[in-house]
């Protein structure tokens, strides 16, 4: 293994560090309950304790960064219980017998705090990170299993990985993955190679064919999510911390570009999401804080990008100064607000975003780079769930709602909503398939998560409720290639992995798991199957 890091590099970091913890450690306030006397000193103690695994300034090492940006939701009481109690099945041990109440108190709010000074990550700190692993040369898969229908399942519990043979439902490989993984694994366009991204800004190239992982890189502080080019050789990470859409080499993951996230004014931005758009030979980027819509191409004959007035756009006429052409030339497209995730329709000519009112999605035309149309939405659409199928001969979206039990479908020929189907629940997923009759949708987010609702596709009726295990949460459903089988996790630290027929919808069989998050088909992912996240 081989990682790149030079020693001005460390100094600096190391200096940041003293730095920050001293404007931390102030801030630092014990928790009720905690022990009197001194207050605890909660510099000292990370540096102590903590450094050594999660980085001298909180951005992570072998453990996840501590910031509050990588925490998410946690509160301090959660930050507490897990120091005090460690994490199972990880390298975090439990600190109750060690240190008392008011140090762990202290440790809590110290990394719940802002730094002072916000943490850059810039091109020198992602090619210092990178990590080449040993890899064995291989002309075809070590196993007799199916290559296009293996199952990618994310497991959070333990925070591994489990390759699954989907014919036989047996494990071919399990391995720890970073911390926190998010968005989706994305495969290049033959199905050898899956990359995963983390939260914590870790990109993770893993070959399917020898079970083995060769490369990794990080490429920003909190990531939200990462899209391969439709050619499968270029990765883009989308970053809220710092607000950049970082390019690299699928096949190095050596950084190529990076483009700092922003208005056409330079108003800063963080990034919300970046998709590829295959048609299209680019990859779309939302930004969390300004209304722009980027379109990136990754095809070295895209077209000129005109930023200013054009007089002629006849073709070898253009009467302007373009601000960019080619591989990575960057268009901007304007729309009325920020946007936070996005559908696409067939042929990837529209795109549809939930507005950050949560009551409304964009349509925006990303051939003339407009917003042409408004869809009503209300409860928090989750579009970047949804789902394309035919109904009646008319081609529609289905999209869940976060705070609303209702699945909206959206007719894309004119926008218009031709039918709400009333849920047991606010869901977050939706998943079907092109050889199905079904749409497989969870409730996750309300009091009846434990079931999983099976609307038909031809009445757009909820047909059946499932259970997989009464009490917990059931989401996140995927088929194998052929549409025969759907898999559906039980998301429990003693979990399972639960096999459907998805004809008879009868239980064929169950592999515990620890908290399966979700789970990726190749075959699905690598042909865009009808009703899959891509």
């Amino acid at each position: 293994m081989k990682r790149l890091r030079s020693s001005p590099e460390r100094a600096a970091a190391a200096a940041l560090w003293l730095a920050l913890a001293t404007a931390v450690a102030g801030a630092a306030e014990p928790a009720a309950g905690a022990s009197d006397g001194p207050t605890p000193d909660a510099a000292a103690l990370y540096a102590t304790h903590c450094a050594a695994c999660h980085g001298e300034t909180r951005l992570g090492g072998q453990g996840p960064a501590l910031l509050p940006v990588s925490l998410g939701r946690l509160k301090p009481a959660d930050i507490a219980r897990t120091i005090a109690n460690g994490r199972a099945a990880t390298q975090m041990p439990a600190f109750a017998d060690s240190l008392d109440k008011g140090d762990i108190a202290a440790l809590a709010a110290f990394v719940g705090k802002p730094p002072a000074v916000t943490p850059a990550w810039a091109e020198a700190d992602i090619r210092a990170s990178r990590i080449v692993h040993p890899a064995p040369a291989a002309t075809k898969p070590v196993f007799d299993a199916d290559p296009l229908n293996l199952f990618v399942v994310v497991e959070a519990g333990d925070h591994h990985i489990s390759i699954l043979d989907g014919d036989r439902f047996t494990t071919l490989a399990r391995f720890p993955s970073r911390y926190a993984l998010h968005g989706g694994p994305k495969f290049t366009p033959d199905g050898r190679f899956v990359f995963f991204g983390s939260r914590d800004g870790w990109i993770s190239k893993y070959d399917l064919w020898t079970l083995t992982t060769v490369a990794e890189v990080r490429a920003g502080i909190n990531m939200r999510n990462i899209a391969l080019s439709a050619d499968g050789r270029w990765i883009a990470a989308a970053n809220y911390l710092p607000g950049t859409l970082v390019l690299l080499s699928a096949e190095t993951l050596e950084p190529v570009r990076i483009f700092e996230a922003g208005d056409a004014r330079k108003a800063p931005s963080r990034v919300s999401a970046v998709y590829q758009a295959p048609d299209r030979n680019s990859f779309i980027a939302a930004l969390k804080d300004v209304p722009e819509i980027w379109e990136i191409a990754t095809d070295p004959k895209a077209a000129p990008v005109f930023t200013g007035l054009v007089h002629n756009y006849e073709k070898g006429m253009a009467e302007a100064l373009p601000a960019s052409a080619g591989l990575f030339a960057l268009r901007r497209i304007a729309v009325e607000e920020p946007v936070d995730d996005f559908f696409f329709d067939r042929g990837y000519r529209h795109l549809l975003g939930a507005a950050r009112d949560g009551g409304r999605a964009l349509v925006v035309n990303l051939n003339v780079g407009r917003t042409v149309a408004t869809v009503p939405m209300p409860g928090m659409p989750h579009l970047g769930a949804g789902i394309g199928f035919t109904w009646q001969g008319r081609r529609v979206i289905a999209a869940p709602h976060l705070s609303e039990g209702r699945i909206s479908i959206i007719d894309t020929s004119d926008w218009s909503v031709v039918k709400t189907i009333e849920t047991a629940g606010p869901g977050f997923f939706l998943r079907s398939h092109e050889d199905t009759p079904y749409i497989w949708a969870d409730a996750m987010m309300g009091k009846a998560s434990d079931g999983m609702q099976i609307i038909d596709k031809r009445t757009l009726e909820v047909v059946r409720v499932l259970k997989p295990a009464p009490g917990k949460i059931a989401a996140h459903t995927e088929f194998d290639r052929g549409g025969r089988h759907a898999l559906v996790s039980v998301w429990d630290a003693d979990g399972a992995l639960v096999v459907y027929d998805a004809a008879t919808l009868e239980e064929r069989t169950r592999l515990p798991m620890r908290k399966p998050v979700g789970k990726y088909n190749v075959f699905n992912k690598i042909r865009f199957s009808e009703g899959t996240s891509h």
